[in-house]
């Protein structure tokens, strides 16, 4: 019944609601993006290749693509796409792209993971072949990120599904009519419902905005706004929850007096009590003490500490030995996390747990200076490295070694076999706190029938509805 009310008729064009600043046409990796910024950049711009509804790859500029000499070389073809301006879309223009894209390490967070790129070439007008140093199975799931999709122009955008209706703070976006369809005349006929206007404001705005059914979707969700989402008098239909795959957790960014000592840093580790702080925050989020969700390609299963099978009594007192042999007086951490009420209550159990062993904290903001810093974020592939890469932030030398050691092996199976090797060089160092899997939430009304979880938590514009044109 409660679902039956809550139903929204699938008239007018839909309305989003992203949780963060609004969107801005610019490039999103040129600078800081939200959640606004890259549904913007994925509507009107895109890569070879995309995200569908479900997080799978689809085509974006390339139509096919193959793959040959052992996984060493990715060739694509082109589709016969247009730009915004109307202009036509040439392999010259998009290998000149992913060249700047794969050298902008200052600029672009992947580029980082597109090291194994030996060169991009143009074959002919409308295929390119990218040639790799190394094999990467996961290239075309980088590659997919709005982070890397390709803007000849960041005033009118690129050549993605959508096109800007109306400019503004909320832009209105239309679907792209695309010539290469037998039927062209078909796609002239575009609908209200076939639009989406793309609103960034807070999440309190967004929720209320959504219950008084101004709204049909509220995406980009966190632990950081979930106590939120109690209060809107939302019903449970419409409250969804991603199976998000990445980090959160604490990162040891400081090695200097207590810290600097493995076994001091796993004392943090044992005393946190994961149960009882996702608990706090909704009681089926999943804690974990491992740094890995599961293998990956690892050549063995994650890593996890020596003391996981042990009670949280049992874990404490041990910390709080370690605490009790430090001979320089009290120990005071400064733990850097963002602003929200999630935020407050993940501070406080944190801050709790690491009191039952006697050290005491301090709340920073997140770009402060600190000893600890929380890392929410969602893996853009699935690869262990990512997940290697993202811990050690400040990592001791054996684990940063292996690490890179992995990232340049000349085959799979010697990568398999290093990535598993610095998971556990990983552990043992403890550059990283695991405490749970990211929180990913939306709020979608039924109309937006073609939405689906997935583990990216991604949910591309243009696969809301389903297309009736």
């Amino acid at each position: 019944m409660l679902a039956a009310c809550n139903q929204r008729p699938d008239t007018g064009h839909v309305v989003v609601s992203a949780i963060g600043d609004p969107p801005r046409l610019i490039n999103p990796r040129r600078g800081h993006a939200d959640q606004a910024d890259l549904l913007y950049a994925d509507s009107l711009a895109e890569g070879l290749v995309r995200f569908d509804a479900v997080g799978q790859i689809e085509p974006g500029l390339a139509e096919r693509w193959i793959v040959i000499d052992g996984g060493m070389s990715y060739i694509f073809r082109l589709r016969d796409a247009q730009w915004a301006d109307g202009s036509d879309v040439t392999a010259k223009q998009v290998v000149t792209a992913l060249r700047d894209q794969i050298e902008s390490e200052s600029r672009n967070p992947l580029a980082p993971f597109l090291t194994a790129i030996d060169e991009i070439v143009e074959m002919t007008p409308q295929v390119i072949e990218i040639r790799l140093k190394r094999p990467r199975p996961d290239l075309l799931k980088i590659f997919a990120q709005p982070e890397l999709a390709i803007w000849p122009n960041r005033r009118t955008g690129g050549a993605g599904p959508m096109r800007l209706a109306a400019a503004a703070r909320s832009p209105l976006l239309r679907p792209a009519i695309d010539e290469s369809q037998a039927e062209p005349d078909d796609q002239i006929d575009i609908q209200a419902e076939d639009e989406v206007r793309l609103i960034g404001e807070s999440a309190a705005r967004a929720i209320v905005r959504f219950a008084a059914h101004d709204s049909d979707l509220v995406s980009g969700g966190t632990y950081l706004d979930w106590p939120l989402v109690g209060l809107g008098k939302v019903a449970p239909a419409n409250v969804r929850i991603d199976p998000a795959a990445g980090l959160f957790g604490l990162s040891i960014v400081n090695r200097d007096g207590f810290l600097a000592d493995a076994a001091n840093r796993d004392a943090l580790a044992q005393a946190i009590d994961r149960d009882a702080l996702t608990a706090a925050i909704r009681p089926s989020w999943e804690a974990t003490a491992q740094l890995l969700p599961d293998a990956l390609d690892s050549a063995a299963p994650p890593a996890v500490p020596g003391w996981s099978a042990l009670s949280i009594d049992q874990r404490r007192a041990a910390a709080r030995a370690r605490v009790r042999a430090w001979a320089q007086g009290p120990v005071t951490l400064r733990i850097a996390i963002a602003d929200g009420p999630g935020a407050t209550i993940v501070y406080g159990q944190v801050a709790a747990s690491l009191m039952a062993i006697g050290i005491d904290t301090i709340r920073v903001a997140i770009g402060q200076d600190a000893d600890l810093r929380l890392i929410d974020a969602v893996a853009p592939y699935d690869s262990a490295r990512w997940y290697l890469a993202n811990a050690c932030a400040m990592c001791g030398d054996d684990a940063r070694r292996t690490l890179l050691a992995a990232r340049d092996a000349p085959t799979l199976v010697e990568r398999a076999r290093l990535i598993a090797a610095a998971d556990v060089a990983l552990r043992d160092d403890v550059a990283f706190i695991p405490i749970a899997r990211p929180l990913r939430w939306s709020l979608v009304a039924l109309r937006l029938s073609q939405w689906h979880l997935n583990s990216r938590a991604w949910h591309p514009l243009n696969r809301l509805r389903p297309d009736t044109r």
